[in-house]
């Protein structure tokens, strides 16, 4: 058996308790924790009971610590569920912390993909380039269509840098092969640049030869 002798709050965290035993241990509990265990100075805990508070505080605190980084920015499952276990959260309580999270919406894989794709394509980046993030975050692949539906045409993308970069200048070979280099690093396929140059009277494609 374990006695609670004190519950104390904390002085950083409005909602977060201590509760403190006998037997020299101390586990964070919530006032919701402290309610469901009916927790007050004196109560005695089974080594069953108390394996059980332990796992409740334990999930308890991994959902606080979720909402902490979600707090810093957006995440998608699996960027916060890998952060949670990198700062100590076991794989059960992180997983557990996700779902809580994404039943009351405040992760969400469809909507942080598609905000990515807005995002991306706001600082003139192409589809290939979306795609690589969303890969990198670990948004699953089911929410890419959706995702990259958020993309402005390619044709408006790629003109807009382009007016941006040679502000109406005629420009040299060097000058578009830089160009090009450019928009292939921001994700945009060599067809869909070749297209977008084809518009620009200064860019003839009958000098080019075959491989």
């Amino acid at each position: 058996m374990r006695t609670v002798t004190r519950l104390t709050q904390s002085q950083r965290v409005k909602d977060l308790w201590y509760a403190e035993f006998d037997t020299g241990e101390s586990v964070s509990v919530s006032l919701a924790l402290i309610a469901d265990w009916s927790l007050f100075t004196g109560r005695e805990l089974t080594e069953e009971e108390f394996s059980g508070l332990c796992a409740a505080a334990s999930k308890m605190n991994a959902r606080a610590h979720a909402l902490r980084l979600l707090g810093t920015r957006p995440m998608s499952r699996k960027e916060l569920t890998d952060k949670l276990r990198e700062k100590g959260e076991s794989g059960e309580d992180a997983d557990s912390a996700a779902d809580y999270l994404e039943s009351v919406g405040y992760l969400d894989d469809a909507q942080y993909g598609a905000a990515l794709a807005r995002h991306y394509a706001h600082k003139g980046y192409g589809a290939g380039r979306v795609r690589q993030e969303l890969y990198r975050r670990g948004v699953p692949k089911e929410y890419w269509e959706s995702a990259l539906a958020e993309l402005p045409e390619d044709t408006d993308a790629i003109d807009t840098l382009i007016d941006r970069r040679l502000r109406g200048a005629e420009p040299d070979r060097k000058e578009l092969k830089r160009l090009t280099d450019m928009l292939l690093r921001r994700g945009f396929s060599w067809g869909e640049i070749r297209s977008a140059l084809g518009r620009y009277e200064f860019y003839d494609f009958s000098e080019e030869t075959d491989d």
